[in-house]
């Protein structure tokens, strides 16, 4: 895959000239159709097995031929240069792609079953190839111990015939919102402690779920010790059925940050106890907060940084946002919500408003403002083509376990795209 950046004047015709193939190609991998115009700063896949390069002063094509492990009669014979390898700086050259190795990761995906319903075995179908993984989002705990019951057996059979493994989801969402009281009295407790475990495996193994997910949030400090003690009888139990055992970890970037939300997960521990562990590396920008990119690249890295300082990197997984923010200004704090888009979405209020897409290099990520009919300014972030890539370049610098997604049923096609181009994906089932 090729990203290409639209700019003015750009068309699917002139674009699809330039990298000679169809223009009915680059609307299938995009989802674009005939009478939707692009956007300038639009970041669109172009499906061609391998890239063009730029030649620079000081380089020749027998350097590129060396660099990208490339015959150079290959490189001539495709870019039509009539036996001569003395072409000017600045010219654009075709390098296939012969010889690129794709890592194996892990891929992982929420779904959340409030959100996407009855259509949740169809939304999986539709991108079950790309997954290893599905965490199945959420068996909600209660005070006694006991998990609300959860409507999930048609998703955990999609999950089978995609060779996804379904991950059972545990969560302390009590109302609507993560309660800290709530996984207060259960973890305090080591009664309901196992009586949450018991709970939990049986119906794993009625359901035929492979793996536990703890998604345990605003725990505070004192529940730090007491989740570290239920993550070990867990891992202990789960072992001998021969399941895995995960947990998803607030966004923490040195020891000792303080707050509710990161005081409560030990990153060391789950590093050692757990088969792997979600990063929830998005929410930077978020509905309740000021317009900003979600998963800013600068950010996300400070993350991983500090997770492969106590842990093994081949238990890490990235957390990827499938979405953005629209926030309609001025944005006025304890007030203001942002409204959650996809990328479509995005796409489609820049070309309704006529807005340019800019990036930031900094986040690696992409942003435009807009008027709406009633005269409001908005400000909108969102992922595309080339913040996605910039998320998978880190994942293979630091030989990370791979990937995954909140939430499925956010419409991002590009994405998938680039998922398959940079890495195989590993089936565990």
């Amino acid at each position: 895959m090729e990203i290409h950046v639209v700019s003015q004047g750009d068309s699917l015709w002139t674009i699809a000239q330039a990298y000679q193939i169809s223009y009915e190609e680059i609307m299938s991998a995009n989802q674009i159709t005939e009478n939707e115009g692009l956007v300038v700063g639009q970041a669109i896949v172009i499906p061609i097995p391998g890239r063009f390069h730029y030649l620079q002063a000081g380089e020749n094509i027998w350097q590129l031929s060396q660099r990208y492990h490339v015959p150079l009669e290959q490189i001539m014979n495709i870019n039509r240069l009539n036996d001569s390898p003395y072409v000017p700086v600045g010219s654009r050259l075709f390098i296939p792609d012969l010889t690129r190795q794709r890592p194996s990761i892990d891929v992982g995906a929420y779904v959340d079953l409030q959100i996407t319903g009855e259509d949740s075995p169809q939304v999986v179908d539709q991108v079950g190839n790309y997954l290893t993984f599905l965490q199945i989002f959420s068996y909600e705990l209660q005070e006694d111990g006991t998990l609300k019951p959860l409507n999930d057996q048609a998703i955990i059979n999609t999950a089978y015939e995609n060779e996804i493994v379904p991950l059972m989801v545990i969560t302390n969402i009590e109302e609507g919102g993560f309660s800290t009281e709530l996984v207060t009295t259960v973890l305090s407790s080591e009664e309901l402690q196992n009586t949450l475990l018991d709970e939990a495996i049986a119906i794993m193994e009625e359901k035929g779920y492979l793996g536990l997910d703890f998604d345990l949030e605003y725990l505070g400090a004192e529940n730090r010790e007491r989740y570290n003690q239920l993550m070990t009888k867990a891992k202990e139990r789960l072992d001998e059925k021969g399941f895995f055992l995960s947990s998803a970890l607030a966004p923490i970037v040195e020891p000792g940050m303080i707050g509710v939300l990161y005081e409560g997960h030990d990153y060391a521990f789950h590093g050692e106890v757990a088969d792997f562990v979600f990063l929830m590396t998005y929410e930077w920008g978020w509905t309740g907060g000021p317009p900003r990119a979600v998963a800013p690249i600068n950010e996300v890295r400070r993350v991983v940084e500090f997770a492969e300082s106590v842990m093994p990197a081949d238990k890490i997984m990235l957390g990827i946002p499938l979405y953005g923010y629209d926030w309609t200004l001025p944005y006025v704090e304890g007030e203001s919500r942002a409204r959650a888009i996809d990328h479509q979405e995005a796409i489609r209020l820049a070309r309704t408003y006529n807005a340019a897409i800019e990036y930031d290099e900094t986040a690696q990520s992409p942003f435009f403002t807009y008027y709406d009919e009633q005269g409001r300014q908005h400000e909108v972030w969102f992922e595309d083509a080339r913040s996605i890539q910039a998320k998978f370049d880190l994942v293979k610098e630091k030989n990370l376990r791979g990937v995954y997604y909140w939430v499925l049923g956010w419409d991002f096609p590009q994405n998938w795209l680039l998922l398959q181009d940079n890495f195989n994906i590993n089936k565990r089932i």
